[in-house]
């Protein structure tokens, strides 16, 4: 009888696990992705760890004003571009790159490492930048729970946005 209880308990615990993984639940701060294409074979891919709100407060808070933040959460985030790039007025040319953010309150800098596979804290790796680039931020209509970067089509290539809490923070890409 014991045994048979202990099988059914080790069974019950092993599903829930799996059920709660499946959903996500594991996963405090998921992997997520997004990609553009600028056309004529150019593409960016950026690969990142998407952290939640829970209720803290984003910037200013748990993300400091003026300090080089990894730009989510996890291993650094990742920005992979297959042919030389205008990133916010600055070449990129194509490769593997880590992409950080110094975050403040009307003004973020984007800033291109060619660093690549570490965790992404502390920074350390200024002499390993490529560029930093301004850019623009803005007040979003609602609160976003979960941290994304995504790209959005422009009639230039590709506008590159971070969205989090209340903030937007964006730069234009296009092919070089």
């Amino acid at each position: 009888m014991r045994k048979r209880f202990s099988r059914l308990a080790l069974l019950t615990v092993l599903s829930a696990t799996t059920a709660f993984a499946q959903m996500g639940g594991g996963k405090p701060s998921p992997a997520a992705s997004a990609a553009c294409d600028l056309g004529g074979g150019t593409t960016i891919k950026t690969d990142y760890s998407s952290p939640r709100m829970k209720g803290r407060k984003i910037y200013g808070g748990l993300v400091p004003f003026g300090e080089v933040w990894r730009t989510g959460a996890n291993d650094a985030t990742t920005f992979v571009n297959s042919a030389d790039v205008i990133v916010g007025g600055k070449t990129v040319p194509g490769g593997s790159y880590t992409i950080f953010t110094v975050p403040n309150h009307d003004q973020w800098t984007l800033i291109v490492n060619k660093t690549t596979g570490e965790w992404g804290i502390p920074y350390k790796y200024e002499s390993d930048e490529l560029v930093r680039i301004d850019m623009k931020v803005s007040k979003l209509p609602s609160p976003a729970e979960n941290f994304t970067i995504a790209y959005d089509k422009s009639a230039s290539g590709c506008t590159l946005r971070m969205d989090w809490e209340t903030t937007r923070a964006s730069v234009d890409i296009r092919a070089k």
